[in-house]
């Protein structure tokens, strides 16, 4: 897996301040406080340092702020910061001001006696004495790219996290008496999905459970384990829980590919593959995504884009459908997600279905045409009813 082997090279802190200055002028104050949010793990500065730090925000007027050194003074007491941080005890908020310095998230412009004041000359401010919070935008750019990576870096631990937990629960599920030590990797990996694990250690524990894994009979631990998700994850049963099962007159699109069994077994290597349906087939069968997209879709590129902008509104996480793509090849996946949106009121957990037949593709046991014809086949039997009312 690429992703991985690049995330085992990856720092797990950097040091704020170190890149290159921000060749713009001025950051809007929210705008880098978010981006400082997401990346605080990387530069070792807690979320509650980061609440001091917005509480300094608050006393300065100004939007944007300035990347001139000393353009964004503020001079807070530490009485009325503590008031704005719902009474934090001074010593706490003399310990996140320390970080906040020492970090160099900003700076410090002491008076001669240390106090926080500022000197106008008429309407014109002088002087000021407190914290710059200048730093922040000489540096917008690391903290943005930083912020950037974290959130890749949080996206590759939650699919490594869902690759851990799937081959740990296909081994329990294949009911074998296992030496000590793969217990012992068992017990390793449960305690990992409990805790917060870094990429370094889950990888080495699919590498593990993978090799368990392989001594087992695997297809047939797989079906059972993915029979279990089906019923416990895909669909439920009651109209009157706000729930709708998946019924139709004839099989249902997600039914369909049940009975699919291919003569070969394809490998993980199906990202390469292209699809075995026309995307003008595809497009004229899938209706719903026009309500989003009126100028319609003109290339696979353009559908697969397409559904990467669908996926995070059916509820779907993006690393479960680069999961899908790598597994069952970028226009495949695309298209399942045209399907999908077809009968998405009838899916009660969109990723964990599309997770259901990526693993489903990964066994051999999947492909798109029979879900396709379903749905073409619904349409004809409702285009027959509809001619069927009497006028």
């Amino acid at each position: 897996m690429p992703f991985r082997e690049k995330s085992m090279k990856h720092a797990s802190q950097v040091a704020f301040g170190m890149a290159e200055p921000c060749a713009l002028p001025s950051v809007d104050k929210w705008d880098i406080l978010s981006a400082l949010t997401k990346a605080a793990p990387e530069f070792g500065v807690s979320h509650r340092t980061l609440s001091v730090l917005k509480a300094l925000m608050t006393f300065m007027p100004d939007q944007m702020i300035a990347a001139e050194r000393g353009g964004a003074v503020v001079f807070p007491s530490n009485r009325k910061l503590s008031e704005r941080l719902n009474g934090m005890p001074e010593s706490t908020l003399r310990r996140h001001l320390a970080k906040l310095v020492e970090t160099g998230i900003v700076s410090r412009q002491d008076s001669p006696n240390r106090k926080r004041f500022a000197r106008n000359i008429g309407a014109d401010r002088a002087v000021a004495y407190g914290f710059d919070l200048s730093p922040l935008a000489v540096h917008a750019a690391q903290v943005q790219a930083t912020a950037a990576e974290a959130t890749l870096k949080a996206e590759r631990i939650a699919l490594l996290r869902d690759q851990l937990a799937l081959l740990r629960q296909e081994i329990l599920a294949s009911h074998q008496q296992l030496p000590p030590l793969p217990q012992e990797t068992l017990e390793r990996a449960r305690l990992s999905l409990r805790r917060r694990a870094d990429e370094a250690d889950l990888c080495a524990l699919i590498d593990d459970l993978t090799d368990i894994a392989a001594t087992l009979p695997a297809v047939q631990t797989q079906d059972s384990q993915l029979e279990t998700r089906a019923e416990s994850e895909g669909m439920s049963g009651s109209d009157s829980q706000n729930e709708r099962h998946i019924q139709y007159l004839n099989k249902s699109i997600f039914d369909s590919e049940e009975s699919y069994q291919p003569e070969t077994t394809k490998t993980e290597d199906t990202a390469a593959q292209g699809i075995e349906e026309p995307l003008q087939d595809v497009l004229s069968s899938c209706r719903e995504y026009r309500q989003f997209f009126p100028d319609g879709i003109r290339s696979w590129h353009d559908l697969t884009r397409r559904a990467n902008q669908l996926v995070p509104m059916m509820g779907i996480e993006q690393p479960v459908f680069h999961e899908a793509q790598r597994i069952m090849g970028s226009q495949t996946a695309s298209a399942l997600v045209l399907c999908m949106l077809e009968r998405l009121g009838e899916i009660r957990s969109p990723g964990a279905y599309l997770r259901r037949l990526s693993q489903r593709a990964r066994m051999g046991q999947f492909s798109i045409t029979p879900i396709i014809a379903s749905i073409r086949q619904r349409q004809k039997l409702s285009a027959d009813n509809f001619d069927a009312v009497p006028a």
